[in-house]
């Protein structure tokens, strides 16, 4: 196969079915500069008509009211499909229920349901709210309860989560949810694509039918991943810090990197016959939007964004 035809095969017609499906991560702003960072980074990226875009959400009332405030934006000013993230921790059933039901009043038809970290941080012991939903699972149909028309998403985990004392728990916890009417998993980021791999074949194995969409995660800055990834148990190849070795005050060299890295990734994914992709993106538009125009993924016309 010639490099020209390589890069052809990447090209997106008008056969739908050959389209490479994108969704992307955002998180609630704390502040006016990461609020200015996040919608210039939606500005750059809807454009791509994503299948969906996710708001993160933590435990708190700022927190969730911030999450509430910028889904609301998304439907009010843009032509995005945002699914809200829920979790467990913090608050009683009646709490989250209420958010629910919010939210469809709102008009938002995708919740990401999770379990959610310790309030105390990645590492604490979980401890379900008294009065609140427990576990996803338990969570996943609560919101089918008060939403029967909701769609779903739920977590996975290729390097299994970091509390599961085996797979045969991982998977057991994944069917859980699905069970309760979960109908999409999107994965913890990982960088070696053969985990993706093999946790897909256990996932199968034990009838698991649902997608399982990689999460990928350009990395924007490799200290903060490599600590962050110690506490929620990604593994970092030998070969990744590698590249990374001795960049911390080449700014720009490090995003050239970051950007190969991912594009190398998600290419690779693609020949294994992955078509969906969950990016997060930091509120940070450059290295998705770089790997998006890799796959092929192209602005519409304005006039048809207009439309």
């Amino acid at each position: 196969m010639s490099s020209s035809d390589k890069f052809r095969r990447f090209e997106l017609g008008n056969d739908s079915a050959s389209r490479v499906n994108v969704s992307f991560e955002f998180f609630p702003p704390k502040t006016e500069k990461m609020e200015a960072s996040l919608w210039n980074a939606v500005k750059r990226l809807e454009p791509l008509n994503p299948a969906f875009v996710s708001v993160t959400y933590g435990a708190g009332g700022s927190t969730r009211e911030r999450t509430h405030r910028t889904v609301e934006r998304m439907i009010r000013e843009t032509s995005l499909r945002p699914a809200a993230h829920l979790t467990c921790v913090g608050a009683s059933r009646e709490e989250i229920d209420e958010v629910i039901r919010s939210y469809h009043e709102l008009g938002v038809r995708h919740i990401v349901a999770l379990r959610g970290d310790p309030q105390e941080g990645i590492g604490a012991i979980y401890k379900p709210h008294p009065q609140g939903y427990a576990y996803a699972g338990d969570l996943v149909a609560g919101i089918h309860r008060i939403s029967p028309d909701m769609e779903v998403s739920v977590s996975a985990y290729p390097e299994r989560h970091p509390e599961s004392a085996d797979w045969q728990t991982e998977i057991d916890n994944l069917k859980r949810k699905i069970d309760a009417g979960a109908t999409r998993a999107i994965t913890q980021y990982f960088f070696d694509n053969d985990l993706f791999e093999t946790f897909l074949e256990k996932v199968r194995a034990a009838g698991i039918t649902i997608p399982v969409v990689p999460g990928i995660l350009p990395i924007v800055n490799f200290e903060t991943t490599m600590v962050f990834s110690a506490k929620c148990g990604t593994s970092i190849p030998h070969w990744l810090a590698h590249r990374f070795s001795g960049l911390d005050e080449d700014a720009e060299t490090r995003k050239l990197v970051a950007s190969a890295v991912a594009c190398e990734q998600v290419l690779d994914l693609v020949d294994r016959g992955v078509t969906d992709f969950h990016f997060y993106t930091m509120n940070r538009s450059e290295l998705t939007l770089a790997i998006c125009r890799m796959l092929g993924l192209v602005p519409a016309p304005v006039e048809q964004q207009a439309a």
